[in-house]
């Protein structure tokens, strides 16, 4: 007897709109971020510390073990993948997370620097695990980020970088390393769980935090913290689609969480 997959929907759905599967981020720029990484360049470390020695090779490698990139080593331009197995797993172990932390009425700190990808995601998690009891960090008055300029502020319950009226996208781990000091000189407790991407996720990891994001192909910093042990989890993904085009993903995630799913709009 052949027993369907549950995931088959959702597979075909990821696929379909490139969030995994033959994605839009190019080979050439997966390549480039491995060694930008290692040479530790201010857009790319997320604010990770490295705590063993790594090479070309050792991220080459981990980037196909944890996001499913072509392992052919001559293929140095053009189509790269995300896979779809390595995806829903990691968003079942995120899920499992998510949810322990939010039944639990634990303090979550939401933060993004895909303002276009990947807030309105964070903004459904965050809706959804403050109906489910958990403290979703908000704080009030000017939080200012003395070394990228501009401040900091949450939007829907997840915070971002603002800079002259806009949200930019930042790879930064300047905006929640100046949050976070700002909340512990205010007195308040640190998050118990930090659910964010880019520098937001590999800086918190970092300090000790417990952290799970999102990371695209091109973005080894947050695989490196994870297999370090810094980030619990990372799932693999386009961090750079439209954002209705995540609600499939959403919907699984909060249903393995145990979290209330419906009337999810992006």
């Amino acid at each position: 007897m052949v027993t369907a997959d549950p995931t088959a929907d959702l597979t075909r759905a990821l696929e379909a709109a490139r969030i995994t599967g033959e994605v839009g981020t190019p080979r050439e720029g997966n390549l480039s971020h491995i060694q930008r990484f290692l040479d530790q360049e201010t857009h790319f470390h997320f604010g990770v510390p490295l705590t063993r020695d790594w090479d070309y090779d050792a991220v080459f490698d981990l980037m196909v073990d944890r996001v499913g990139i072509s392992a052919d080593r001559a293929h140095t331009a053009g189509q790269d993948t995300i896979s779809t197995a390595l995806c829903l797993a990691a968003s079942a172990r995120f899920a499992a997370v998510l949810g322990e932390v939010a039944r639990g009425g634990g303090r979550i700190l939401f933060g993004s620097g895909h303002p276009a990808g990947m807030v309105p995601v964070h903004q459904a998690f965050a809706r959804a695990a403050e109906a489910a009891g958990a403290e979703v960090v908000r704080a009030t008055g000017p939080i200012t980020v003395d070394t990228d300029g501009g401040d900091v502020r949450h939007l829907g319950g997840v915070w971002v970088w603002h800079q002259h009226g806009g949200v930019p996208h930042t790879h930064s781990p300047e905006p929640v390393a100046h949050l976070l000091a700002e909340l512990s000189r205010r007195g308040e407790a640190p998050p118990d769980l930090v659910v964010a991407d880019h520098g937001w996720a590999g800086y918190a990891g970092g300090r000790g935090l417990r952290a799970i994001g999102f990371a695209d192909c091109n973005d080894p910093a947050l695989f490196v913290a994870e297999a370090q042990g810094q980030v619990e989890v990372v799932v693999p993904l386009d961090d750079d689609i439209e954002p209705q085009l995540y609600l499939p993903l959403i919907e699984f995630i909060l249903q393995r969480a145990g979290l209330p799913a419906e009337g999810i709009a992006l």
